[in-house]
């Protein structure tokens, strides 16, 4: 079956396979999508990787459109997603009303999984968040990086560690068996990023990629986004 090619941040995956019954009813294709951290998408699009619509952070996407790698005029919105804090399924949920109690979260843990700390954005987020609590080099050695958040959420869920924690984006944490939200990051700690899609410059599908992109950001689609995890 022909197939819409997309490069995406792990942030959408949920929200796309919650909607992609009701793409392919709508255009009769199936969504072949590449999930992984924003900034690995999108060197994968600029070195020529072949794709009909993308959804990445907002401050890419712009880059990309001034790059001529997107059609500007397609650009919308899909929503804000918070990075948050994960558990086991099972495991004590962590409270952390502030910056404090995050640190101590972070040393009680003896495993913490994330994704890349170089290239995703949560996992950029991550590492900016230990610099600023003073405890890098404490927890370096338990730090757990993943290629991207989903990776890094199903280690967590099969970790052996007695008191392990993760920290991705919120959607990637609700879409992940295994796993719990446990609550987003405190204030000065937080991270909110917005999300949008756009249709690639060169897609060959490019009426279908609008039309993913109509189903995404649709008032209908209100609830699925708000279970993916979207603000």
């Amino acid at each position: 079956m022909k197939a819409l090619g997309m490069l995406s941040g792990g942030a959408a995956e949920g929200l796309v396979a919650s909607l992609s019954q009701a793409f392919r009813a709508e255009t009769g294709l199936e969504i072949k999508g590449e999930y992984g951290a924003v900034g690995g998408m999108a060197d994968k699009l600029r070195n020529g990787a072949r794709a009909d619509i993308i959804i990445l952070t907002a401050a890419l996407v712009a880059r990309l459109a001034a790059e001529k790698l997107v059609v500007e005029s397609s650009i919308a919105d899909v929503g804000v997603v918070e990075t948050a804090l994960a558990v086991r399924s099972g495991d004590p949920k962590v409270s952390v009303g502030n910056a404090d109690d995050l640190r101590k979260a972070l040393v009680a843990a003896d495993a913490i999984f994330a994704p890349d700390t170089k290239i995703s954005t949560a996992g950029i987020h991550v590492a900016k968040v230990l610099q600023q609590l003073g405890i890098a080099d404490e927890v370096a050695g338990r730090l757990k990086i993943y290629p991207n958040g989903a990776t890094a959420m199903r280690e967590l869920a099969a970790s052996q560690a007695r008191h392990p924690i993760g920290c991705t984006q919120s959607t990637e944490i609700i879409s992940t068996r295994g796993v719990e939200l446990s609550g987003a990051l405190p204030r000065g700690c937080e991270l909110a990023t917005m999300y949008t899609a756009a249709v690639a410059t060169h897609a060959a599908n490019a009426a279908e990629a609008k039309a993913l992109i109509r189903l995404l950001t649709s008032p209908d689609a209100s609830e699925a986004r708000r279970s993916a995890g979207f603000l």
